[in-house]
């Protein structure tokens, strides 16, 4: 074991000579500011890094992540990232993202023990049993399960909408927008829900067009392979 640990502190050096090679300030610059203009909200797998993904250098993203990507309004660790990003950092995105291929929601799908993790999926849960029938009368496990994947996103959306810093952020006017998005894990693309929500107004009709919309898409589409 310490011999592999050995092999990661060696890649950190390795790749910090590599950042200073290319800049030899890259790092008096970036402990010199934290500014970023983006909260990803994403899932604990480690398939999904959010600032690998989204292109951006250290610095730009905010990152909480959790298992299944969940905002619950008891959560204070959640709630806490959201006040420090929204108060304090004055972030302007916030970006809910969930990934086809989620274990969290495939062990809610089937009804798998986990343990402990257990009472946090009952969230998830509850977001299956809202669209039981629907969900039910798709004949494809695997769309399924991409369905839910989005459907989740969704629901987690309004969490962050409803949550009061963000209510109290757009009652004072403040430049905030929440979006729902979705990652590919087999091939590499983020895709747009269609949930963009940037005031207190009409995100309720907002939320249904795009669960509409998700159950819209035809029978077979399912994500990638991989």
């Amino acid at each position: 074991m310490s011999n592999e640990l050995d092999e990661l502190l060696g890649s950190n050096r390795a790749w910090r000579e590599a950042r200073l090679a290319d800049d030899p300030e890259y790092f008096r610059k970036l402990a010199a500011q934290h500014e970023p203009r983006y909260l990803w909200i994403g899932c604990a797998d480690a398939r999904v890094p959010a600032n690998e993904i989204l292109g951006l250098p250290p610095g730009e993203v905010f990152v909480h992540r959790n298992i299944a990507n969940l905002v619950v309004h008891s959560d204070f660790n959640a709630q806490s990232v959201i006040q420090f990003a929204v108060d304090v950092l004055k972030v302007e995105h916030i970006m809910v993202v969930g990934h086809y291929g989620c274990a969290g929601v495939l062990a809610c799908q089937r009804g798998t023990r986990i343990g402990l993790a257990d009472n946090w999926l009952y969230h998830l849960r509850d977001v299956q049993d809202r669209y039981a029938d629907r969900l039910q009368a798709i004949p494809y496990a695997t769309v399924r399960h991409d369905r839910l994947c989005e459907l989740n996103v969704l629901e987690q959306v309004v969490n962050v909408c409803q949550s009061n810093v963000v209510q109290y952020a757009w009652g004072r006017q403040q430049s905030l927008t929440i979006h729902g998005w979705v990652y590919g894990v087999g091939d590499g693309l983020l895709r747009n829900l269609g949930l963009t929500v940037s005031n207190k107004d009409g995100f309720g009709a907002a939320h249904q067009a795009a669960v509409e919309s998700v159950f819209a898409q035809p029978p077979g589409a399912s994500r990638p392979a991989g």
